[in-house]
């Protein structure tokens, strides 16, 4: 099920073990969110702070279903995707999953994160920063069951809260 939101496919990222044969696959995380902000600072200055915090769940929305298709085993029970998936967001650095609360009925989850790559240790401003975040679990979900969702940071680093929380319900 494409997304006609954008052209993204997983494809897109490349060979990265031919393209960074000495560097490899691997940077800090300083240099991930100077991309991010910045490029956050300046769509905000020309497009504003709601467009851009729905352009930036759809971007994650786009890269969490290509994750969950190329990465993820969608055969697995969901325990068993789960386990998969927080050991993936591990090992890439995206940050430390634990599920809080899983209604397999009724499609509802409270997921949180822990030493996200977003946020954890920015500064506090009030607001929640984890847009993308949010659109990447719910790419991820609408994959794996087929299902549309909506998904809401509740806690940040930015809010004050040392790990993000995320609220997930199935529409």
């Amino acid at each position: 099920m494409k997304d006609t939101f954008g052209n993204f496919e997983w494809k897109d990222i490349g060979d990265i073990e031919l393209g960074r044969p000495a560097m490899g696959e691997k940077m800090h995380v300083a240099v991930y969110r100077m991309f991010h902000y910045s490029l956050r600072s300046v769509l905000e200055k020309s497009y504003g702070k709601e467009a851009v915090k729905h352009n930036l769940v759809e971007a994650g929305r786009l890269a969490g279903r290509e994750f969950c298709e190329h990465v993820l085993d969608l055969s697995l029970p969901p325990a068993d995707f789960f386990r998969l998936l927080r050991q993936n967001m591990a090992e890439l650095g995206i940050g430390i999953l634990e599920i809080e609360h899983a209604d397999f009925d009724n499609m509802i989850f409270i997921l949180k994160v822990s030493e996200d790559l977003d946020c954890s240790g920015v500064p506090v401003t009030g607001e929640t920063t984890c847009n993308y975040d949010e659109g990447l679990i719910m790419g991820i979900l609408e994959v794996y069951t087929g299902r549309k969702f909506i998904v809401k940071e509740t806690d940040c680093w930015s809010t004050g809260d040392w790990t993000c929380r995320f609220h997930v319900v199935a529409i």
